[in-house]
C-alpha cells in the first residue's frame, strides 16, 4: 500500500488446550520455527518467540494489511495441524480458544523481548495463569475471569 506507514507491534500469546504440558523441550525449536515461518510468510516480522510446556509468547512487527485475529487463527490451525500430523503429542493437540494479543510502543519493544526469551525462567516463580491475570490488570483491560483459559470441567 503506497504512503502507508505504520508502526505495530503485537504480542501473541497461545495457550494450549486446558493448560496441558503438550509443548516438549524436544521439539519447541521446531515449533517455533514453523510458527516463525507462518507469520513470515504472511510478511510481518517476528521479533521474538518462546515459550513453556503450555503456552507461547510471540512478539511481531504487523503489516496492516491483515487482521490480529486472522493471523493468529492461521498460525493455531496450521500448527496444531502439523504437530498432529508430525505425531509429536501422544493425544490429539489443540491450542485453547480464543488468544491474547497486547500492543507495544517502539520504546517497549527491548523489555517485551528479554521478557519472552526468559519464560522459562520467569515461569520458575509464577505461573500462567498468573502472570496473564497480571498482564491483562497492567494493561488495564477489562475480563471475566471465568474466561480466562480454563481447565477441563
Amino acid at each position: 500500500m503506497a504512503n502507508t506507514y505504520t508502526q505495530i507491534h503485537i504480542q501473541f500469546v497461545f495457550v494450549t488446550m486446558y493448560r496441558m504440558a503438550f509443548i516438549s523441550e524436544n521439539w519447541e525449536i521446531r515449533l517455533f520455527e514453523y510458527i516463525t515461518s507462518i507469520i513470515q510468510n504472511n510478511k510481518h516480522k517476528v521479533l521474538a518467540i518462546n515459550g513453556t510446556k503450555d503456552h507461547i509468547h510471540v512478539l511481531i512487527g504487523l503489516r496492516p494489511d491483515q487482521s490480529i485475529s486472522e493471523l493468529a487463527q492461521m498460525v493455531k490451525a496450521s500448527s496444531s495441524k502439523w504437530i498432529n500430523e508430525e505425531k509429536l503429542t501422544k493425544i490429539k493437540f489443540y491450542w485453547q480458544e480464543g488468544f491474547g494479543a497486547f500492543s507495544y510502543t517502539k520504546s517497549d519493544i527491548e523489555k517485551v523481548v528479554k521478557y519472552i526469551v526468559n519464560q522459562k525462567e520467569h515461569h520458575k516463580k509464577n505461573s500462567f495463569l498468573e502472570e496473564y491475570k497480571n498482564v491483562l490488570q497492567k494493561l488495564e483491560i477489562d475480563f471475566d475471569p471465568k474466561y480466562i483459559f480454563h481447565e477441563p470441567e
